[in-house]
């Protein structure tokens, strides 16, 4: 088995803790999140999706013409593309970056306000058959040797034939927590992305994930990956008085400032999305878990996305990580709340104490996933 990290970009410097400032989509920026990451160590980098940011595929399409070796995770929405449309667009990006750097993070949408900004009014049960619907068509794209039709309930085309293929397979990513994500994306996913919830959570959610897939027929099922908000010190006293810090700081802030888990994404009461809702189970059941795991972040911010913390000086966060790997994990998605210092440090102390740990139990780190 071997690890990724995957870190994430944006276009503005901006987090829960951290206004934004500047223009919405600065090109330096854009160049200085790209070279921290790669120089970091990261095998990929997120990059996220909302009714309100700039176009992700045009992000990585710039990013990915900035940097030599770095992989782009770029978050998309079904239901506001064609499925054959997203298909060349993501082939299209994959020759230009020179094939096996992109891949596609599947969000079937947890906030229903979100959505609406977007023109989309489906229930959530309703966006997950889509979805279902949405990467069967997207496969074929991809893979069919002969033109072919599709019916169903979302889609209708007829004698699909694709002249852009990806130059390889392009990963598919699936994020949810909830009954019909594991079953769309035990069907249909590479990589099944969670929350960084409690040991004993996640590996719950694990069972459930290999579950689905053995009903959908897999014999293989998903890798997973889980996603934390490593905060660092030297020593522990100094991790946890940045914790507290940063914690206080998102009170301040009200939630948090406009980022994808800040309160651009929030909605009034109580989260509908059940990934949300377990992080917020896990906060109201403890602030501290197994070695390191701090959800009073997530707790602060509403959860309105990854946004718990792994608190504790390089050594620890990295035997906290590698427990992850223990329960079946294959990627560790990681970043901060001063998103490209904590990157940059991550790749000087982090990720190379994660891949000294890992070694030691086994475990080949910092490889990629492939499809």
């Amino acid at each position: 088995m071997s690890i990724e990290f995957v870190g994430m970009i944006g276009t503005q410097e901006v987090s829960e803790i951290r206004p934004a400032t500047g223009p919405v989509l600065d090109p330096a920026v854009v160049r200085r999140f790209a070279a921290a990451n790669e120089e970091a160590g990261f095998d990929k980098v997120l990059i996220g999706h909302s009714s309100s940011t700039p176009d992700g595929l045009q992000v990585a399409a710039y990013a990915a013409a900035h940097t030599d070796r770095l992989g782009f995770l770029v978050a998309h929405r079904p239901g506001f593309t064609a499925p054959t449309l997203a298909a060349r667009q993501y082939a299209t990006l994959d020759h230009f970056s020179g094939g096996g750097r992109v891949a596609m993070h599947v969000i079937s949408g947890g906030s229903d306000t979100d959505q609406r900004r977007d023109g989309d009014w489906l229930d959530k049960d309703e966006r997950y058959a889509r979805t279902d619907e949405y990467l069967s068509v997207v496969r074929r794209a991809w893979t069919d040797p002969e033109p072919f039709d599709h019916t169903g309930e979302h889609y209708r085309v007829a004698g699909v034939a694709q002249e852009i293929r990806p130059l390889g397979p392009i990963p598919v990513y699936f994020g949810g927590s909830s009954d019909a994500a594991y079953r769309v994306g035990g069907r249909h996913a590479d990589v099944f992305a969670l929350w960084g919830e409690p040991l004993a959570g996640t590996a719950e959610q694990i069972a459930r994930v290999h579950d689905a897939a053995r009903a959908a027929g897999r014999t293989e099922p998903p890798r997973i990956s889980v996603s934390f908000r490593p905060i660092l010190g030297d020593t522990e006293e100094q991790a946890w008085a940045r914790a507290h810090d940063v914690r206080d700081r998102i009170v301040a802030a009200r939630g948090g400032h406009g980022s994808f888990t800040g309160t651009r994404m929030r909605e009034p009461g109580a989260p509908a999305n059940v990934g949300s809702q377990r992080l917020l189970a896990a906060a109201e059941a403890g602030e501290l878990h197994d070695r390191c795991l701090w959800t009073a972040t997530a707790a602060a911010s509403g959860a309105a996305g990854n946004s718990t913390a792994l608190v504790g000086t390089p050594d620890t966060v990295a035997a906290a990580l590698a427990d992850y790997a223990d329960i079946g994990v294959t990627t560790l998605l990681i970043r901060g709340y001063d998103p490209v210092d904590d990157a940059r440090r991550y790749g000087s102390e982090l990720l190379p104490a994660v891949r000294a740990e890992l070694a030691r139990r086994g475990v080949t780190a910092g490889a990629g996933v492939t499809a």
